[in-house]
């Protein structure tokens, strides 16, 4: 298994799987997200064109089995102004690390570890003091949640990552078997780097 850092024409030719990878992901609970490739290039996109961006890929062989995207947290000041207002941090001191995705085969072997490793590394490298990061708010008693889910807490509280009381933000987007976008509420957690 090989962890890189993606960049230039390395990440350009990943961007594909790259999506890819989150809409087969993200299918999952908690997310249930039923996206579309045009949706997740777009979104990509900036990434690919942020001089301090990073997109961490996963390989097994030559092929991409998980990645982690991170970026400034002003670059994303549009979604996470108003949430970050009450915290007393600039957003220009917050690196956002923004998902991380990777096949349930490869999962347990380090990579999560790896992800917030080379994320970190790069956040620090821009002078960041601060990386956050944001979990979906599910109800314990959601119809798709699935028997004996484990959520990532104990993971991320491993790595110094605690839930910022009250810094809640709002994204909208379709769940699986649904029709139209719903509004849906991401808790962030933050440590200090």
């Amino acid at each position: 298994m090989e962890v890189s850092v993606l960049t230039g024409a390395a990440l350009d030719a990943a961007l594909d799987d790259v999506a890819a990878l989150r809409i087969r992901v993200f299918r999952d609970w908690p997310y249930i997200y039923d996206g579309s490739l045009d949706y997740e290039r777009r979104y990509l996109e900036s990434y690919r064109l942020s001089g301090d961006a990073v997109v961490v890929g996963a390989f097994d062989g030559t092929r991409l089995v998980g990645a982690a995207t991170g970026t400034p947290l002003e670059d994303h000041a549009e979604d996470f102004a108003v949430p970050f207002a009450a915290t007393g941090l600039a957003l220009e001191d917050v690196f956002y690390c923004a998902e991380s995705v990777l096949l349930p085969e490869y999962r347990g072997q380090g990579l999560g570890h790896a992800f917030f490793d080379a994320r970190e590394a790069h956040a620090r490298k821009l002078g960041r003091a601060y990386s956050a990061f944001c979990s979906v708010i599910r109800e314990g008693n959601h119809p798709l949640k699935p028997a004996g889910y484990r959520p990532l807490d104990g993971f991320w509280h491993k790595r110094g990552y605690r839930p910022m009381p009250g810094v809640i933000a709002d994204f909208r987007w379709t769940d699986l078997g649904e029709t139209a976008e719903t509004v849906k509420q991401l808790q962030f957690w933050g440590c200090a780097l």
